[in-house]
């Protein structure tokens, strides 16, 4: 992909792209507050309540995005065909694996 291709590439996460970033950025909190925690000496329990929570955030926007890229860019990969749609389909495949394994 040449890079005037890439600059003109939506992503299937672009239109979401603001609600993504509010998400990361509760989740960037939720980490800090992690931080303080264990600066503040915090019961072991309750820290691990909270690396829970966070590890929960952090599974379901990876999922959503993995919805988004399917839907989006598998998709449109697929109608053209060839190359490009085997690639991205191994692609996904190989995100999911590592979805599934962490």
């Amino acid at each position: 992909m040449t890079t005037e291709e890439q600059t003109e590439h939506v992503h299937g996460y672009t239109s979401e792209k603001s609600s993504h970033l509010k998400r990361l950025r509760r989740i960037e909190g939720q980490v800090r507050g992690l931080q303080r925690m264990v600066e503040e000496d915090k019961y072991c329990i309750d820290i691990l309540t909270q690396v829970s929570a966070a590890t929960k955030a952090l599974q379901s926007f990876s999922l959503e995005l993995l919805d988004e890229h399917l839907s989006h860019c598998v998709v449109e990969a697929a109608q053209r065909g060839g190359p490009e749609a085997e690639e991205k389909v191994r692609e996904a495949s190989d995100a999911i694996a590592r979805l599934v394994r962490s």
